[in-house]
């Protein structure tokens, strides 16, 4: 059993996308981020850097915090969405690639170009722009696969489900998709 402490944002929708697809049971316990729940001392002692989600492992107890390290675990723990061989370090990458650019890229034009907009144009310029040079890193990549890693048209991976939740919002970032044909299609 997997408790996993999260919250309504890309972010926290990757590790519950896991789940769900891994069949596994787990028990949701919301930290709502609007009411500053993630410095909650019990919250801090699973995630110390007060970031969701998190997770306990109650049949191991492993604690993890970061998307990523958790995404790993579990994948690897349950021995589904991960590639094979060389392909294996090709979905690591992308995952990456997700934590590093995509996420905190997209993210920061959600809070200039959604929530704050008007406070500062060059931020929105900026933020805009890194955006549609990711999505275009994505498309590029998906040119001729059905999913980011994997051999051949590819594989379903942790790497996709952690792109997912980001791409979803492409109305806040204001991206036409009809630009992007093939992270459309995907």
């Amino acid at each position: 059993m997997i408790d996993l402490y999260t919250w309504t944002t890309p972010n926290g929708r990757k590790v519950s996308i896991l789940l769900e697809e891994l069949g596994v049971p787990y028990t949701t316990h919301a930290i709502n981020i609007t009411k500053d729940e993630q410095f909650a001392p019990d919250f801090l002692r699973i995630a110390p850097n007060n970031r969701i989600p998190a997770i306990v492992d109650r049949d191991t107890g492993q604690t993890l915090m970061e998307t990523g390290a958790i995404m790993l675990y579990l994948a690897d723990k349950h021995g589904k969405f991960q590639c094979k061989g060389a392909e294996y370090w090709r979905m690591v990458e992308w995952l990456m690639w997700q934590m590093g650019g995509l996420g905190p890229m997209l993210g920061q034009t959600h809070h200039f170009v959604k929530f704050n907009p008007g406070k500062s144009a060059y931020a929105e310029e900026r933020y805009s722009g890194e955006t549609k040079r990711l999505y275009g890193v994505l498309d590029r990549r998906l040119e001729g696969r059905d999913f980011i890693a994997g051999e051949g048209r590819g594989e379903y991976s942790i790497a996709d489900m952690s792109c997912w939740p980001w791409v979803s919002r492409f109305e806040w970032q204001g991206v036409d998709l009809g630009a992007f044909p093939n992270v459309r299609d995907w």
